[in-house]
């Protein structure tokens, strides 16, 4: 029968073989009388579903709400909760969160966010493209190569570049302009780049997105300095997406609230502890904290 840390590693590898984020979080220092003990782990994710032990119900949703933070911003984090009235200290990498519902002791837990590499579709099977697929692993890339015909484009992938020497490449260009992949482009000459533009059923705003002749223009001549000029642009492109969008980095954070109870703030999510009372959803620390709540809920009307 399989530990539960084989049980957990085999779950991570399924989440990764399926291109799934998750948090994989660790417990590095453990003070009694805490109920885990360092190198217990689990496993979050983006619903807040914890799998495996990282503490008790007072400790997982601190560890639910930083988890689901880490995914957003894509940066690990030190996770330290300790007993003591709701606050929050927070520095660069690190976080404390206080918890009045805590029985004693402090436990610090490292959250590591599992995240795809995003996904470059190239069309073709040239030498480009094969330098392509080369070059682009070194730089964190998930490359596939793929033809025009089974091109499956998706507004998650981070690109999609034509390299096919002029086989399918009109539809997969459409496919990926209307799929909304950010950085679509197609390696041509600069005459027969503008000739496929035209071509394209696609409106003018769409059309101008396609970069032809793919690439920054570095003198690259061999299919290695032609790849590598097409990455460099691609990471350019994706720098600048990333600089520009800081407010839809915040949005993918979900929403919080506050445990009427005992003050602590808790992810508005399912997975959360929460009853319904009046139409409105109340959110709880702890399973002592609902029922808390239950046993007299217009004693905390005011706080939901």
């Amino acid at each position: 029968m399989p530990t539960i840390a084989e049980t957990l590693a085999a779950r991570a590898e399924e989440l990764a073989s399926r291109r799934e984020p998750f948090v994989h979080a660790t417990v590095v220092r453990a003070q009694r009388p805490t109920s885990a003990h360092a190198g217990d782990t689990a496993l979050v994710l983006p619903t807040g579903e914890i799998q495996g032990f990282v503490g008790g119900n007072c400790v997982e949703v601190s560890v639910r709400e930083y988890s689901l933070q880490a995914l957003a911003s894509q940066e690990p984090l030190l996770l330290r909760v300790l007993p003591g009235e709701p606050s929050r200290t927070a520095e660069e990498g690190a976080v404390a969160v206080s918890n009045p519902c805590l029985s004693g002791g402090a436990i610090e837990i490292f959250l590591q966010p599992r995240i795809p590499a995003p996904r470059v579709l190239v069309v073709g099977s040239t030498p480009v493209a094969q330098a392509l697929a080369t070059l682009g692993s070194g730089v964190g890339l998930d490359v596939e190569l793929t033809d025009g015909e089974t091109a499956d484009p998706r507004g998650d992938d981070a690109a999609l570049i034509v390299a096919s020497h002029g086989k399918a490449e009109e539809g997969a260009l459409e496919a990926a302009l209307n799929a909304g992949v950010p950085y679509v482009a197609l390696v041509a000459s600069g005459t027969r780049g503008a000739a496929v533009l035209d071509s394209l059923d696609v409106d003018d705003a769409l059309r101008s997105r396609v970069f032809t002749p793919a690439g920054l223009q570095l003198g690259a001549r061999t299919p290695g300095e032609i790849a590598l000029s097409i990455l460099a642009q691609l990471v350019g492109e994706r720098s600048k997406a990333r600089n520009a969008a800081p407010a839809h980095a915040a949005a993918l954070v979900p929403a919080s609230a506050i445990d009427p109870v005992c003050g602590m703030s808790v992810p508005a999510v399912e997975s959360s502890l929460h009853v319904d009372h009046n139409g409105v959803t109340v959110y709880f620390c702890s399973p002592g904290c609902r029922a808390a709540f239950r046993k007299d809920p217009e004693r905390y009307a005011l706080a939901v």
